[in-house]
């Protein structure tokens, strides 16, 4: 169960993430913890949990102080819904994830998984920004992409600097993906609203920007997980599957333009 930041999200004026959530404050869930690493996790106990613990845990790293973390969790929201509250956040979000570092962060949360996970994320971005310049103004003049794909090379190293070297500012990172996720976006739309009627094909390509922006408000949910599984975050990535499904049929639809408009260049020359 681990924190996260909100990705591709159009976030106006978004609040910066708190330094802890709900259900980490609580005193109840505090002493919990605190009770079951003293019993659990030094001498003969810590031997026998780790003798029976599951091989797939034991490669993730999970520790006896994650299993107490898990289980006095699950004893504070039970708390919570006998006294008729509202279920409490822990650790961030609780989450399952399908991408890679996503997938290792949320297995096992640490500063290394963290923060390739977020810096994964920012990448992800600038590369889609990378991929509309080539596409609207890189075809014709390459110098131009090539100087802007250095450019933001020199800005992703810019903020993974920051964020590792001087200081882990989740409000900052936050920020910052807000910031280009809305260059990708405007970028994007602009560039498929004034090709929507000579190119056809680029009406997916419009359909999937517009459906990341409205999957991503599901980031700002925070709502008990269906089946103590799914979570906003968690359905906000599975919904993601089929809209970049429709954005590879896009692309190929369009590199098959791009083919047959260069054979016919090639054919008038």
């Amino acid at each position: 169960m681990a924190g996260r930041t909100a990705r591709l999200v159009l976030l106006a004026g978004a609040a910066a993430l708190a330094s802890g959530s709900q259900g980490d404050r609580e005193p109840v869930y505090r002493d919990c913890v605190h009770r079951c690493e003293e019993r659990n996790c030094s001498g003969g106990a810590l031997r026998h949990f780790r003798s029976r613990q599951p091989i797939y845990m034991s490669l993730a790293g999970w520790t006896c102080q994650d299993d107490c973390k898990y289980e006095c969790m699950w004893v504070t929201v039970g708390l919570y819904l006998k006294e008729g509250h509202k279920v409490p956040q822990f650790h961030g979000k609780v989450s399952l994830n399908a991408w890679f570092w996503s997938t290792v962060f949320h297995t096992k949360d640490t500063d290394l998984t963290e923060k390739m996970d977020y810096f994964c994320a920012s990448t992800v971005i600038l590369h889609s920004i990378y991929l509309c310049c080539v596409r609207t103004v890189g075809l014709q003049h390459p110098a131009v992409a090539s100087a802007f794909r250095a450019l933001l090379l020199l800005l992703l190293t810019a903020h993974v600097s920051y964020l590792s070297l001087v200081r882990f500012d989740y409000g900052y990172n936050l920020a910052a993906n807000v910031a280009i996720g809305l260059v990708n976006v405007v970028w994007w739309l602009a560039w498929c609203l004034r090709n929507r009627r000579r190119l056809p094909h680029v009406r997916k390509c419009m359909v999937v920007v517009l459906l990341l922006q409205g999957l991503s408000l599901l980031e700002l949910l925070d709502f008990p997980p269906f089946f103590w599984v799914l979570d906003a975050h968690a359905i906000w990535h599975i919904s993601t599957i089929p809209v970049h499904v429709l954005f590879f049929s896009f692309l190929e639809d369009d590199s098959l333009y791009l083919l047959k408009e260069s054979e016919a260049k090639f054919k008038l020359d």
